[in-house]
Order: structure tokens, then sequence, then C-alpha cells
């Protein structure tokens, strides 16, 4: 029998500013945090893969990247993309691509924590 991977079982953003990328999750995109993180990390209750952003893993150096992550995109589902994408602007988000249809509903990316890319889709 041959070992196989199911899919992400969880997943994480490095971030340099462990604070300052937690309060992002919270306050812009409503995460909530879940009863139990490690001390190098903020661990979200997010269904059905947990999310994370932790410190730095050594030998893990961001400071010559102008965009962490280039590449790679997390797809986070939201009921309403349309009043996301409003809120994200009011807060002065950058925000990368406008409000189109995809075939997972309404979609946009915008950027989070530290330059990474995220999208939103759903609603």
């Amino acid at each position: 029998m041959t070992a196989t991977i199911d899919g992400p079982d969880f997943v994480a953003l490095q971030v340099r500013d462990l604070h300052a990328a937690a309060d992002f999750c919270e306050r812009h995109i409503g995460l909530r945090r879940a009863a139990v993180s490690p001390p190098h990390a903020v661990v979200f209750d997010t269904k059905p893969t947990p999310f994370a952003v932790r410190e730095l893993l050594p030998g893990v150096d961001l400071t010559e990247t102008a965009r962490p992550g280039l590449g790679t995109v997390l797809w986070f589902r939201t009921s309403d993309a349309h009043q996301l994408h409003d809120q994200l602007t009011a807060a002065g988000i950058k925000i990368l691509t406008p409000v189109t249809d995809s075939p997972f509903g309404p979609m946009f990316s915008f950027e989070g924590p530290e330059g990474y890319t995220l999208t939103a889709h759903g609603g």
C-alpha cells in the first residue's frame, strides 16, 4: 500500500511581526483566535483547515523579499465578497484585483499581512 496525502491540514504564514499580522486577521478579515496557540504563533478557528500566522522559522529571512509568498495565493471563503471588499477598501487595505465572477462565486484579491496575497470568494 502506498501512502498518500489527503490535502492541506494546516496553513500558516510566516511573518516578521506576529502581533501586527494577528491583529490584521482579526480586525480586517474577522478571523477568531482558536482556544489554544503555541507561543510562536496565533492559530485561528477556521474550518475545515486551521490557519495561523507564526514567527519566522530558523533560517527564514524575509527582509530581502518585497512580497512574501510570491506565487502562492490563499483563498478564504466569505459570506459576502462584495461587502468584505467594501470594508477592506474603507479601511485602506490595498485591493489587488477587483471583484469578479468566478466558478467559486464573486472573488477578489487583497494585500494581507506583510504583503501576502489573499483572495476572498463567496456570497
